[in-house]
């Protein structure tokens, strides 16, 4: 492209700089859509599959994979069965593992699950990469009736330390079986995690059998007490169990080893692999954002090309000028092109820069507030391709109406007829 041709371009652009103005900011305003839409998306895509890392195996139960991880990993649904203590204490035991978390589920507290678990917890949970959970204030629990919350709850609950809580049996919000004998005492909260911790209620296993101690089927037994101290309360079964082996190798054989065990019908699940299986359900919406995403950006490139169809008639005697004066048919159309290639350019650098400096101005903040890493602030591959993409979108749209500009003749631009 010659430097004269791309002055002229420059002068015929800022000549009318209000209509090229308003065709900047319509691709800037699509492109910075366009970039927003696939940064959620992106980031809801990663942040899911990022809530629990570091564990190798989910046992729990016989069933199925995803039904597991909703309910031991997201708190969602119900186990089909729980698993017998001897049955966790020869996976704790097996060769290969490194350690082992069990869970165990059932009561709530206002609609937020509660977690039975024990102090490892804190120490092997892994979310996002490979990130360890947080006390933003307090510390864990090291005896019955003590609990700690995740931040939504103490959030949305108004829940501070020293608080005391009582649990109700299911998962509901509202319940007619409170253990309104045994308050726990908030001892620490969480730092925000993004991931379901957020929303639970985390206590030992000793405090739910203590609690527990003289019911039957969710009915208090009149005169039954429950037991205080921490001797005796050893569960007699758990919801599931986090696994982490001593080398990646072992994964494999450990999970046929507990799927083939005979003592107990028990799964276990690598979560990676049942994150995609649970995402490629529910992640249905991804296509039609993106569709939509693409769709915004092509409603940008259209105003260039209603732009420039739409004063083609009022520049002919322009085009005729530089026909005259010794312009070339492939000069005026290669004007024509560079013209729209620059508006679309110009529009589609202030959108990046826009949705950019956006989320750097949120990211922190609703890192720190909710757990959500936005991703990574500053352009990247994405915003370059996208750069690149509209830019050339914008020229071949843009050939149509300079083709037509090219074939105007000479005498037809100097005498318009009004």
């Amino acid at each position: 492209m010659s430097a004269p041709l791309t002055r002229l371009a420059r002068k015929s652009l800022l000549n009318r700089g209000v209509s090229v103005g308003l065709t900047v900011l319509s691709v800037a305003l699509s492109v910075m859509l366009f970039l927003g839409v696939e940064k959620i998306r992106t980031g809801a895509r990663d942040g899911f599959h990022a809530t629990i890392s570091g564990t190798d195996l989910v046992v729990g139960a016989r069933g199925g994979a995803v039904n597991l991880l909703l309910y031991s990993v997201f708190h969602l649904g119900d186990p089909t069965a729980n698993i017998g203590w001897d049955s966790y204490e020869r996976v704790a035991t097996a060769p290969g593992v490194a350690w082992t978390v069990p869970v165990s589920l059932g009561d709530s507290h206002r609609g937020y699950r509660v977690v039975g678990t024990t102090p490892a917890y804190f120490d092997r949970y892994r979310y996002g990469r490979r990130q360890a959970l947080r006390f933003a204030d307090g510390r864990g629990f090291d005896g019955i009736y003590q609990a700690v919350i995740g931040a939504e709850t103490a959030r949305r609950l108004g829940y501070g330390l020293g608080d005391e809580i009582t649990l109700s049996h299911g998962i509901g919000e509202v319940s007619f079986a409170e253990h309104t004998g045994h308050p726990f005492q908030i001892t620490g909260i969480l730092a925000a995690t993004g991931t379901p911790v957020d929303r639970s209620v985390l206590v030992s296993l000793e405090s739910l059998e203590a609690i527990h101690a003289g019911w039957d089927s969710g009915v208090a037994r009149s005169g039954a007490q429950a037991a205080t101290g921490g001797s005796g309360l050893q569960p007699d079964s758990v919801t599931a169990i986090l696994v982490g082996t001593d080398s990646p190798i072992r994964v494999l054989s450990l999970q046929r080893q507990i799927n083939t065990y005979r003592g107990e019908a028990l799964s276990a699940v690598m979560p990676g692999v049942a994150l995609s299986q649970l995402w490629r359900v529910i992640g249905a919406g991804e296509t039609a954002l993106r569709a939509i995403s693409v769709l915004i950006v092509f409603v940008g490139l259209s105003g260039i090309l209603t732009a420039l169809s739409a004063g083609l008639n009022e520049r002919r005697r322009e085009m005729a000028v530089l026909r005259a004066i010794g312009a070339r048919p492939q000069e005026i159309f290669a004007l024509m092109t560079l013209e729209a290639a620059a508006i679309a350019f110009a529009g589609a650098l202030a959108g990046i820069l826009a949705v950019n400096l956006a989320f750097l101005a949120v990211s922190a903040r609703v890192m720190r507030r909710y757990g959500l890493d936005l991703g990574q602030a500053g352009p990247g591959l994405t915003d370059l391709g996208v750069l690149a993409a509209v830019t050339l979108a914008a020229a071949v749209l843009g050939s149509w109406p300079a083709w037509r500009a090219q074939r105007n003749a000479l005498a037809d631009g100097l005498s318009i007829r009004l």
